[in-house]
């Protein structure tokens, strides 16, 4: 095998490994769920958000021929809806979580409906696919923006995950990296603020360490 195809197989498997990483973060989530059979302090919008993102880019994925975007957003495809199905099962206020899922998977079927059925050519069909990708995967890693203020505020990093931080780090560094070998701005460029975000939120981790952390709170109480 040619080094070029060595260092693309490398690449792949690696996008492949942190991405599932990244998802797999979820589980101690649906772990605690089971355990108390509650859902208390666990965000139910960040699993919905990222099911539709993977079911985007699986289409992505599927209509560009791509099988390390098919592999990677199958299988969180799948790990997302267990832990949607999970939350719903353990929430006492299910309405408004199914009305969440339901406009949310509208939005979705009514863009299938627009790529596969209103856009008849392949390559302006992936063009705005990929387009609408990397929008929805922007504002999903920019979102979290909105806690640092109250995170600087508190003084406290208890609302951010250390691990899901440095699984989102490499995940993103990753797919940038893969997006620039495949000259592919639709993968390349939305990861880039997944890599500012996450470095953002180190910093956060350095400036206020767990163990000043701790000690702010016995000062609050």
């Amino acid at each position: 095998m040619e080094a070029g195809g060595v260092a693309d197989s490398f690449l792949s498997s690696a996008c492949v490994l942190f991405t599932l990483g990244m998802f797999s973060t979820g589980l101690s989530d649906l772990r605690h769920m089971q355990r108390t059979r509650s859902v208390d302090n666990i965000q139910f919008l960040p699993f919905l958000t990222t099911d539709v993102n993977n079911l985007s880019w699986l289409s992505y994925g599927v209509l560009k021929g791509d099988g390390t975007l098919i592999i990677v957003n199958t299988v969180g495809a799948v790990l997302q809806t267990l832990y949607i199905l999970a939350y719903l099962h353990y929430s006492p206020q299910k309405h408004g979580v199914l009305l969440q899922t339901a406009t949310l998977l509208a939005v979705l079927l009514l863009g299938y409906g627009y790529f596969w059925l209103l856009v008849p050519d392949l390559e302006a069909r992936l063009q705005q696919l990929g387009l609408f990708c990397s929008v929805f995967t922007i504002s999903m890693y920019l979102s979290p923006l909105a806690d640092l203020a109250k995170i600087i505020q508190t003084k406290s990093t208890q609302r951010l995950s250390f691990s899901l931080t440095i699984a989102t780090l490499f995940c993103s560094a990753s797919w940038s990296i893969y997006g620039f070998r495949l000259r592919d701005p639709y993968i390349a460029v939305p990861n880039l603020p997944g890599i500012l975000t996450s470095l953002i939120r180190l910093g956060l981790f350095c400036k206020y360490p767990p163990e000043q952390d701790r000690k702010y709170r016995l000062l609050q109480t």
